[in-house]
């Protein structure tokens, strides 16, 4: 059973304050808790039907069963789906690492979708960790959780100051500007960062002096621009060839 406390607990995760602020965040469907349950993320508890644990078996978690009624009263969900998982956020213990790796750079990302996807589409690429800027989308939205498919329990997301990141190294900065180079003449080295900026504003001016190859996709149509995670998604793709 669930008590009142423990639901309107839960359904306060609805509300940007409370996922912003909270040491815990909300996973819903077969699809994202089984790659929750297959990552080394903390579950602290799981609230499904009676078919979903009946095909699970025991697990070392604490497991409430609720009937439909109870699921759509506790989801974030227009259509729930068998089951809602409570998990601890990420806490990093070791410093994220520069060196003989490729780190993704995205710079005022807003639209939570844009942010999801463009997690996915790294995690697609190899891509292991991606920092973001601190007037990013916040990774703990469930829509940018839903988006990313389970791959954000794959890729590693810290948001920090850009800036601060970059002056501290010398590694060699891709950015996707408007008048940049043509990717095609441009080789990207397999390490280093690359830096994805605004969907309209592109990258901030305070960044762009910290790019060193500064590249862009051809455009051959009439299309005013390229969404950030199709951009990401081209941009890496060139990468890996």
């Amino acid at each position: 059973m669930i008590n009142n406390s423990e639901l309107k607990y839960i359904q306060s995760f609805a509300h940007k304050k409370h996922w912003a602020e909270e040491s815990a965040f909300i996973v819903e469907g077969p699809k994202m808790v089984q790659e929750l349950l297959n990552s080394q993320w903390t579950i602290k508890k799981i609230y499904a039907t009676a078919d979903w644990i009946q095909v699970q078996g025991v697990l070392p978690i604490p497991v409430v069963e609720i009937d439909q009624l109870m699921l759509e009263r506790l989801s974030l969900m227009p259509s729930p789906h068998q089951v809602i998982a409570l998990a601890e956020k990420a806490s990093f213990l070791k410093q994220i690492p520069f060196e003989d790796t490729f780190t993704l750079l995205l710079d005022g990302i807003q639209d939570p979708g844009n942010l999801g996807t463009i997690i996915r589409t790294a995690d697609w690429f190899g891509i292991k960790q991606i920092l973001v800027s601190e007037d990013t989308a916040d990774f703990y939205n469930p829509k940018v959780l839903q988006s990313t498919m389970g791959s954000c329990f794959r890729v590693r997301i810290e948001s920090v100051n850009l800036e601060h990141v970059l002056s501290k190294n010398k590694l060699e900065v891709y950015g996707a500007v408007l008048n940049g180079a043509s990717m095609f003449e441009s080789k990207i080295a397999r390490t280093g960062f690359l830096m994805i900026g605004n969907e309209s504003k592109g990258v901030s001016k305070d960044l762009t002096k910290y790019i060193t190859h500064p590249i862009r996709i051809p455009k051959y149509g009439q299309a005013e621009s390229l969404n950030a995670a199709v951009a990401t998604g081209v941009l890496l793709a060139h990468w890996k060839a």
